[in-house]
């Protein structure tokens, strides 16, 4: 299909205007049960921008600073501790730029994950929504079919007959059985 194919200038805005003019005004509970409807759609924001799950990656997205060096060793621990604070001072800038790039995915994963949450988040309620209205409509459509009538039982077959289970099995022709 091309674009040329949906661009029509029959009907005009007007006529279309003036059809839904002559269209009867619809009843007022189905106004509200319309208005009820967009209401349970309508979504309300959420209080936490991070799901819980993504919180402890959010705060370690940034692999240009490290945690505090610390050392094991009781005797050159503290002297350990204190050239690996001067290595990391000095050559900050150029560990800065080594992992700009790796900072930027870590960032960029993470907001596509959260809006992976997101969008499955809207969608289970959607879903829920969607169902609650199916099983309201059958439950009207239930109440609007008349009671069903017993049926007669279905005639039962004579005793000579089989009664639905397995034939015996016969003699395997395998030697031996």
């Amino acid at each position: 299909m091309r674009a040329e194919d949906l661009i029509s200038t029959r009907p005009t805005a007007e006529e279309i205007t003036e059809s839904l003019r002559q269209l009867p005004t619809p009843r007022p509970d189905a106004v509200d049960a319309l208005r009820q409807r967009f209401a349970a759609t309508h979504e309300k924001p959420s209080a936490a921008s991070w799901p819980p799950f993504l919180e402890g990656a959010r705060i370690k997205r940034d692999a240009r600073y490290a945690d505090a060096p610390s050392s094991h060793r009781p005797v050159v621990g503290p002297a350990l501790v204190m050239a690996k604070r001067a290595f990391r001072l000095a050559f900050q800038p150029f560990i800065n730029e080594a992992l700009r790039r790796q900072v930027e995915f870590n960032e960029a994963i993470l907001d596509a994950l959260a809006l992976i949450h997101e969008h499955q988040r809207v969608h289970a309620r959607t879903q829920t929504l969607w169902r609650q209205e199916v099983e309201k409509r059958l439950e009207q459509l239930d109440a609007q079919m008349p009671p069903k009538t017993p049926e007669a039982e279905p005639p039962t077959k004579p005793s000579g007959e089989d009664t639905g289970a397995e034939p015996a099995r016969g003699k395997s022709r395998r030697r031996g059985r």
